[in-house]
């Protein structure tokens, strides 16, 4: 049996908009994502992904549930399958309790439990340390950032947290990063505090639970920063401090400031400077671009004008690329090299931090300069270095509008024509498996449909096969080249805390002879814009197995193993706006069938009596009205076992339904507040009703609307289905 201690962490470390945006196109509705629901047909949106709540649901059908609950209805996975199948997903094992009745069964406290206990500790603490709370003051903080921000203090011993623990000595204290476990070298094992007097900040997820903390020196010391290790919660290269508490202030500004320390997080958020970000000890990467870039229009990076900043600023840049977006926008900010974020907030105050944040440069003129003061533009070898060393970066950058704007700056600055850079920058950097040929510029990005051939077939020549751009065994006249570029919390009070050569566009192969616009054929396959095929013999848009089979738009002409946008064979996928050269995660999805609502309410209603007091006018089924009267009449309060024993005997299928659910709980009900579930009954409840309205709209138009009565009772009915 899998650990319920384990589901709760894994769910704590996976965000559902990941796992969800791998098979539902998701666009941004304020502080949810909205997309077509995958469980029913619909054209309207009505299907919603909580990044702050972490599930799933849909106004329109009632599916509900966690990231565990989708990989079951969507993939038609089981409930043990889909927990393995999220765990690979983050590189994590699957614990297995011993079998019943093994000996010393203590139950294993969850991660979370242990890391919130870990975070009240230390807010005590800070409100006992004068020597931390004056380091404080003196960095400018008040009580109530401090609590807002949940900061704490870490006390100067080793076995600090003896006192915030159950026990100490818990397996779990040392997989929840919060202590060491060493052998002395007398041989005994030492355990003691990983975290002491230090200003602790705790490091959120999405849903607000600490996952982990980073932790800075009162004065002098090393490490400056110490965070918490690689953990089954926590890695480094995912998360962002300051996430959760800017989140309102991100949306409000469709703007995320990222910056590298704590202290700038806090102290610009206390200057009215809300949406930002830090970087938690590492340099970007490309998953803290990706998740940012998903809520939110505008990342901009902040950083000391210094060497060290612009070093970072690079490294930031180069993760950044791939993700970019000509719909997005991504700059640099570069503050006086004796300035930090937090300094500058301090001495010029919000408004001139603003201002400086508008003079912010964009990816595009820092990708420039950055390479143009590495070279010698007044020499032939400085211009031909400054092109070698663009290829492989415009070769990743995702915008293909922005690649294009790029790749006719870097003809100005090397002085050739825009025909020349094109055709040097298309060519692979290694033969049989270089990033793409095919003008790096021209080719469109992947429109997100699955294929069975090309796309990232790495054997024939780089990214994308049947990609956009000019393509393989052609590009732009070549009869060899590379593929084409695209195919491929509350608070508390005090210190808590890139022409056509003559003759037209390609004779003999047109946009990329023999290639061209997507494998095997396209835009001109041994024909071009009108030589022995015009346009596109034996080729053109799609794939097989994407726009229009093996046949696409028409054949001869459009479409014959070709395509916008593939994917390796075997089935990568091209994601929404940018590449993605990994496998699937998930099997294809099976279907499913509307969620049973009196299922639903029946296991809502166990887990919350006080839910089941449902007044109803003879339109809930009457063997569900029934047990809900049962579970109505029993005491309030009472737990889950308590109902089920109450009632199984009237209900015994029903009941045995409910415990099964409530054990595997893939639809989530379990870890639902009070609200939270009250908001769920309420919409099942709505759902019943409307379909009840429904049967009775169907008796009454199937006799005719023959009489007076008839009649009236129909336009009754359309009004109460107006109202619900």
């Amino acid at each position: 049996m899998i650990p319920q201690s384990f589901i709760q962490d894994l769910l704590a470390r996976v965000d559902i908009v990941d796992v969800v945006g791998r098979h539902v196109k998701l666009k941004k509705a304020g502080a949810n994502l909205l997309g077509l629901c995958p469980f029913h047909g619909e054209k309207t949106p009505s299907f919603t992904v909580s990044p702050t709540k972490q599930f799933y649901h849909c106004f329109g059908c009632g599916a509900h549930g966690t990231a565990i609950g989708f990989l079951m209805d969507h993939a038609g996975l089981g409930y043990v399958d889909a927990v393995h199948e999220l765990a690979r997903s983050v590189g994590v094992d699957v614990p297995q309790e011993g079998p019943p009745g093994a000996p010393a069964d203590r139950r294993a406290p969850a991660l979370l439990e242990l890391l919130a206990a870990a975070a009240k500790f230390y807010r005590q603490r800070l409100k006992d340390s004068r020597a931390a709370i004056d380091y404080l003051k003196r960095r400018g903080l008040t009580g109530e950032t401090a609590a807002r921000f949940g900061i704490g203090y870490a006390p100067d011993q080793w076995r600090g947290l003896e006192a915030a623990s159950g026990d100490y000595d818990a397996d779990e204290m040392v997989a929840a990063g919060l202590v060491i476990d060493n052998e002395g070298e007398d041989g005994r094992r030492k355990r003691y505090d990983r975290f002491r007097d230090r200003i602790m900040f705790p490091i959120r997820n999405p849903r607000g639970q600490v996952i982990g903390f980073g932790g800075r020196v009162l004065d002098r010391g090393e490490p400056k920063y110490l965070n918490s290790p690689e953990t089954p919660l926590f890695s480094k290269g995912r998360e962002l401090y300051g996430l959760y508490e800017g989140r309102d202030a991100i949306r409000a500004e469709d703007c995320v400031l990222v910056v590298e320390g704590y202290m700038d997080v806090v102290m610009l958020a206390q200057h009215g400077v809300g949406n930002a970000v830090a970087t938690l000890g590492t340099a970007t990467t490309p998953d803290h671009v990706r998740k940012l870039l998903r809520m939110v229009d505008r990342v901009v990076f902040a950083f000391d004008g210094d060497a060290a900043g612009r070093k970072a600023a690079w490294r930031a840049l180069e993760a950044a690329l791939p993700h970019a977006a000509d719909t997005k926008r991504i700059d640099f900010l570069f503050l006086p090299p004796e300035h930090d974020p937090d300094s500058f907030v301090r001495e010029h105050g919000a408004e001139g931090f603003r201002e400086a944040l508008a003079g912010a440069v964009p990816l595009s003129e820092l990708l420039l300069r950055g390479l143009s003061e590495r070279v010698d533009l007044n020499t032939s070898e400085g211009r031909a270095r400054l092109l070698a060393e663009a290829r492989p970066l415009l070769q990743v950058l995702g915008a293909p509008a922005l690649r294009m704007q790029l790749g006719h700056r870097l003809a100005e600055l090397s002085g050739v024509s825009a025909a020349e850079a094109e055709q040097y920058l298309s060519v692979p950097q290694a033969q049989h498996g270089g990033r793409g040929g095919g003008a790096p510029w021209r080719g469109g990005r992947g429109d997100g449909h699955d294929d069975e051939r090309g796309g990232f077939d790495r054997g024939d020549g780089g990214y994308a096969n049947a990609g956009q751009g000019a393509g393989r065994a052609g590009a732009w006249r070549r009869s060899g080249g590379g593929e084409g570029t695209h195919g491929p919390g509350g608070a508390e009070s005090g210190w808590a805390g890139g022409e056509a050569p003559p003759g037209g566009a390609g004779a003999g192969g047109g946009y990329g002879g023999a290639g061209g616009y997507g494998g095997a054929g396209a835009y001109g396959n041994a024909g071009g814009y009108g030589n022995t095929g015009g346009y596109g013999n034996a080729g053109g848009y799609g794939n097989t197995g994407n726009y229009g089979g093996a046949a696409g738009y028409g054949n001869p002409g459009y479409g014959n193993a070709g395509g916008t946008g593939g994917g390796r064979r075997g089935g990568r996928k091209f994601g929404r706006g940018n590449w993605s050269d990994r496998p699937p995660a998930f099997v294809p999805r099976v279907p499913v069938g509307k969620p049973d609502l009196e299922a639903r309410v029946r296991l809502l209603a166990a887990l919350h009596p006080s839910l089941a007091a449902v007044e109803h006018d003879g339109w809930l089924p009457e063997a569900l009205a029934g047990w809900l009267a049962a579970v109505a009449a029993l005491p309030p309060g009472s737990a889950l076992a308590s109902v089920c024993e109450a009632l199984r005997a009237q209900w015994p299928q029903e009941v045995v339904a409910v415990e099964r659910e409530a054990a595997s709980d893939h639809s989530a009900v379990g870890i639902l507040s009070f609200d939270e579930a009250s908001a769920e009954m309420e919409g099942a409840l709505t759902q019943l009703r409307e379909r009840h309205i429904g049967r009775l709209i169907d008796e009454v138009v199937a006799a005719g609307l023959n009489t007076p009565q008839e009649r009236q009772r129909y336009q009754e009915l359309m009004a109460m289905k107006r109202r619900a």
